[in-house]
């Protein structure tokens, strides 16, 4: 499991769009549907991408396995390396090791993360897949799609879709990566900037 990251609360004035039930409610339907989707549950391993959609496709499978009563296999796959953005990225990822469970040839693995934007860090993960080996499929996960894609890729499953400006931030946080409720929020570019001066007013920065 993702290890707990700094509590960083949502800027003041960010609104709140998914708490705790309705973030749970979402996730058992995306179980439901990759059911649905997947007739043969012994070939299917559902991976996250470091941190929150680490836990994320654990509390799927757990769903999962409790619906067809049954367990599923969940992994991890580290995507740092594998960015096309390194050279203009501000802050680098933190490496993580990457767990697979098993042979990769002829599974179908699920991607799974928090916030689907531009795509890239999907096509990362698909790449760094390749290198343990050729699933015969691959499909993509995620808790909210954000829209403002750069790559012509969509997810499979969608726990809900959010129409955002540029200049808006979609806030993902749960208990087992934050230390916080599971809540998702949406704030603007300007509550972001403030909240970082009171930050460092906090800090003396």
């Amino acid at each position: 499991m993702p290890k707990p990251q700094k509590p960083t609360p949502p800027p003041p004035g960010a609104v709140l769009v998914l708490d705790a039930p309705a973030i749970d409610r979402v996730l058992r339907r995306i179980a439901h549907e990759i059911i649905e989707g997947n007739p043969d549950l012994d070939r299917l391993t559902l991976v996250g991408i470091p941190s929150r959609g680490v836990e994320i496709a654990h509390r799927i499978a757990a769903h999962i396995s409790q619906v067809e009563g049954r367990p599923v296999k969940a992994g991890t796959i580290d995507v740092s390396m594998h960015r096309d953005d390194l050279h203009i990225r501000q802050r680098l990822s933190v490496v993580e090791p990457s767990h697979l469970p098993g042979d990769m040839e002829e599974r179908t693995i699920v991607l799974v993360d928090d916030v689907l934007y531009s795509g890239r860090t999907c096509r990362a993960a698909m790449d760094a897949i390749s290198s343990f080996g050729r699933p015969a499929r691959i499909q993509y996960a995620v808790l909210i799609d954000r829209g403002h894609r750069e790559l012509p890729i969509r997810a499979d499953y969608v726990g809900k879709n959010i129409p955002t400006a540029p200049g808006e931030r979609v806030h993902v946080r749960l208990e087992a990566t934050d230390h916080q409720p599971d809540a998702v929020w949406i704030s603007r570019e300007g509550q972001d900037a403030e909240t970082r001066r009171q930050g460092d007013a906090e800090t003396g920065r």
